[in-house]
């Protein structure tokens, strides 16, 4: 791996507070050198999915930067920010997301609709995303799907603009404990393979056990840990 690859993730001084002071999310620093696998911890309101938001770019802070591969996603507007998100960003969300009466295949070309590969090669990209992933049933309707299967899906969704980082949240929140441990081993490999930092968020304690690099979102909030994460941060 080069070493002046850029960082994938690196967030300085980040805040941001729902109208009224109800919750929100706030890093001091951290850094995810690229290719790396990060675990994200924090109880129920501790803001996980709010900043998994704002690293993705769907809400703006009130203060602070976030920076995916060196770019200031918030120093883009419209357009320009939907269209990095999509070409360096992939997202599995909680309850996947998928596209209601769009097959399996067609989901995860949806993937590809912000990025640089020529349209004509998006269902070859997506067949082979979905093969690798062991789906078999590309036509399929993706309602008609596992549970498993649909987890499956959105992560070759995630991964169809082969991105610089992939955000999941609360990847096993949908599973039961015995495809739970599959769920994960797959994402981290996956991402390895096509070479994305991966940066999940989870409030269930049996995850910390599968990641070499935890870190706790409250730790992530005080200026102490700032320092600790400034000088540990970002080697993979």
């Amino acid at each position: 791996m080069p070493e002046d690859r850029p960082n994938a993730l690196e967030i300085d001084d980040l805040e941001y507070v729902y109208p009224g002071g109800r919750g929100g999310a706030r890093v001091r620093s951290l850094v995810v050198g690229a290719g790396e696998r990060v675990l994200l911890v924090g109880g129920s309101g501790s803001g996980k999915s709010t900043l998994l938001h704002l690293i993705a770019g769907l809400i703006d802070p009130q203060r602070g930067t976030v920076r995916i591969g060196g770019q200031d996603l918030h120093a883009l507007r419209g357009a320009r920010r939907d269209t990095f998100r999509g070409r360096h960003i992939g997202v599995v969300f909680q309850s996947f997301h998928l596209l209601r009466g769009f097959s399996a295949i067609e989901n995860v070309m949806a993937g590809m609709m912000f990025g640089t590969r020529p349209r004509g090669e998006h269902r070859t990209r997506a067949a082979a995303l979905l093969d690798e992933l062991g789906i078999s049933e590309h036509d399929a309707d993706a309602e008609e799907l596992s549970v498993g299967q649909r987890q499956r899906v959105a992560v070759a969704r995630a991964l169809a603009c082969e991105p610089t980082l992939v955000l999941a949240d609360e990847p096993t929140a949908s599973l039961d404990p015995a495809n739970a441990s599959g769920a994960v081993e797959l994402l981290q490999s996956v991402c390895a393979q096509h070479d994305a930092a991966l940066v999940c968020v989870s409030h269930d304690p049996a995850m910390e056990a599968r990641f070499g690099r935890v870190e706790r979102l409250e730790d992530l909030a005080s200026a102490k840990a700032a320092a600790a994460v400034g000088e540990t941060g970002g080697a993979g």
